[in-house]
């Protein structure tokens, strides 16, 4: 359900469930996060994508009934992604709902298709965000949009969030892969410690809120 295709210092995971609309069990965020830890020092680049045309619709509902919802596999995944030493970038192949947003807004990237669509209904579901997604929602949108979305429960379109910085480039579906593979160019090519070093040097977002 989890793929990763390494092609020279640049590791693709995809999200590999397109008949569940790439819904997350535990056992998948597990693996995601051991992923983006073994990315330490090999990956230049660390792409996350999905199969199919949604993204992620979040937790899957028959383990989000059972607890998924509130475990904290999905914030040390978030902070994994976060804390890889590369090039992080959301390959949005569609739709991005509920807790699959950590990854992505943990990614130093984020591209999109035209046609996704991104919301996060906590509010609606009585759970919590995960602790640090509000603290990197508000460093991409501010405080206000930020509350759109996970307080009024807001779905807001490709153009929207490219409009507000959610998303920091728009790509059709049919060279999504190609359009990230260009972004990649530069850090592919150098070696690993050189484009963690240049990481370290850029604030993570948010943190100046934090």
């Amino acid at each position: 359900m989890i793929d990763l295709n390494k092609q020279d210092g640049v590791w693709i995971v995809t999200l590999n469930r397109p008949d569940k609309a790439n819904s997350l069990t535990k056992a998948m965020l597990e693996e995601l996060a051991q992923i983006a830890m073994e990315a330490s020092g090999e990956a230049r680049v660390l792409v996350l994508t999905g199969a199919g045309k949604v993204f992620s619709a979040g937790a899957d509902l028959d383990e989000a009934r059972a607890g998924l919802a509130v475990d904290g596999v999905w914030e040390r995944l978030s902070n994994a992604v976060s804390a890889a030493p590369c090039l992080t970038v959301a390959a949005l192949n569609g739709t991005l709902a509920g807790g699959a947003f950590g990854m992505a807004l943990a990614c130093d990237i984020r591209v999109a298709v035209p046609e996704a669509s991104f919301f996060y209904p906590v509010m609606k579901l009585g759970f919590l965000p995960q602790p640090s997604d509000p603290r990197r929602l508000v460093g991409l949108v501010g405080p206000a949009r930020a509350k759109m979305i996970l307080m009024a429960g807001q779905k807001v379109r490709a153009d929207e969030a490219l409009q507000w910085g959610l998303v920091d480039r728009l790509v059709p579906g049919d060279t999504l892969i190609e359009a990230v593979m260009e972004l990649a160019e530069a850090a592919r090519s150098q070696r690993a410690d050189h484009v963690a070093e240049m990481k370290r040097m850029i604030p993570e977002t948010g943190s100046h809120h934090a």
